[in-house]
């Protein structure tokens, strides 16, 4: 939702552009006027810059009104900040485009991130020209292994990048602790965890992507906070950072037509924004819901010796009611000493939808295959993508669908 703030040039054209407006509003229920309480300025506001040019235009050309324009502002920025606290935020195509914090930080010879992750996570990396240095993962909580990032540090680490998989976030206070004694960046990689908590060993609770310097999110619709198509974000509490980030997703634009720096297309779709706008203030109830649901599961799968189930910070089992460190973007499940695949199959025949993520690891990927990397430095991400399996999870999950989940994996497991 973009808005612009209008002013007559003449003191007649006030009554001409309230009469105006009156008529725009009426026809086009997409469009809103507000006054400004504090500088009695007219805002208009609507579904993108096109939209309100468009405005602007009829009020000029069709009913004779000399306007002085402001400049357009993205009215939904504001709001979005809500679930990373008090982040600076600033819109963007996909989870895929965080390039632009690492580009304003200026790292060049590498960045230690998980191994076991989607491929948008070091494609950024590699694409701007950076070394990805992939490392193994906790087997329960499947997000990075802090020995493991201590071990990878080099002179030419300048970043971690931590992945907050499946709706946990990382151990991020020892990330943290880490990055300030070799002095490196942390960038949070939250797309599967929006409106997860993280709490510190003195009790303080931060909410997913306020904690490093800089965090990227997806907007992709199977995420906790989805849109109808794709989308994305970056949370960032650097002043400098968020006014760089600001111009380089909008063609190096701060002022319209007026290119300062080098920069891409990479705005959010308004309409994406708008129903952005319109799911955000639910997000603690669709996790909540999510929550619900992962309870259940774990409540009727648990004693089943072939199957390890999805834990939160490690020793305390999900169904810890009051905790919101996992907001469950997926339910993962380990299968012990079984046939996952055949599993996974048998689910899919019984018309339940089944995901494994991930299946391969990215170092063992054609694009990301490396002389550096030993397997046996991978043991855990080896072994979860052969044991990993996802099952249904969303706001919607009814008990009878969950009763037929876990009737069904209990059937194939004898």
């Amino acid at each position: 939702v973009i808005s612009i703030s209008v002013k007559p040039k003449d003191k007649g054209g006030s009554e001409k552009m309230g009469v105006a407006l009156g008529k725009m509003i009426a026809e086009d229920p997409s469009f809103c006027v507000e006054t400004d309480q504090d500088s009695g300025e007219t805002i208009l506001k609507g579904m993108g810059e096109l939209h309100l040019d468009i405005k602007v235009d009829i009020l000029k050309r069709t009913y004779g009104v000399e306007l002085d324009v402001g400049q357009p502002q993205v009215a939904y920025r504001e709001t979005i900040t809500m679930p990373v606290e008090d982040s600076y935020t600033h819109k963007k195509q996909s989870g895929g485009s965080g390039q632009f914090g690492k580009i304003d930080y200026h790292i060049r010879p590498g960045e230690t991130g998980s191994g076991f992750t989607f491929a948008s996570t070091v494609e950024v990396i590699a694409l701007l020209g950076l070394t990805p240095v992939l490392v193994d993962v906790c087997p329960n909580l499947f997000t990075i292994n802090v020995e493991s990032v201590e071990e990878a540090i080099t002179p030419k680490t300048k970043a971690i990048v931590p992945v907050h998989l499946f709706g946990h976030c990382a151990n991020m206070e020892v990330i943290m602790d880490i990055a300030s004694k070799h002095n490196l960046y942390v960038i949070e990689d939250c797309a599967q965890s929006m409106g997860a908590d993280y709490i510190f060993s003195n009790g303080q609770s931060v909410k997913s992507g306020a904690i490093g310097h800089v965090s990227a999110t997806s907007f992709f619709p199977s995420k906790n906070l989805g849109c109808y198509g794709d989308g994305g974000a970056i949370f960032t509490n650097d002043d400098d950072l968020a006014h760089t980030i600001r111009g380089i997703v909008n063609h190096g634009m701060y002022t319209r037509y007026h290119h300062d720096v080098v920069g891409v297309n990479s705005r959010l779709d308004s309409i994406q924004a708008a129903v952005l706008n319109a799911k955000l203030p639910h997000l603690d109830a669709y996790n909540k819901a999510r929550q619900s649901a992962a309870k259940k599961y774990t409540e009727k799968l648990q004693g089943i010796e072939a199957l390890i189930l999805p834990v939160v910070r490690c020793d305390q089992p999900n169904g810890a009611a009051s905790c919101n460190c996992h907001v469950f973007h997926q339910y993962t499940i380990r299968l012990i000493d079984g046939d996952r695949d055949a599993l996974v199959t048998h689910l899919n025949s019984k018309g339940i939808p089944c995901g494994v993520y991930y299946p391969i690891p990215l170092h063992q990927q054609k694009a990301y295959k490396s002389e550096r990397y030993n397997e046996a430095d991978f043991k855990v991400t080896n072994q979860l993508s052969n044991e990993v399996f996802s099952l249904p999870m969303h706001t919607e999950l009814e008990d009878d669908q969950i009763d037929y989940i876990v009737n069904t994996i209990k059937e194939f497991l004898g």
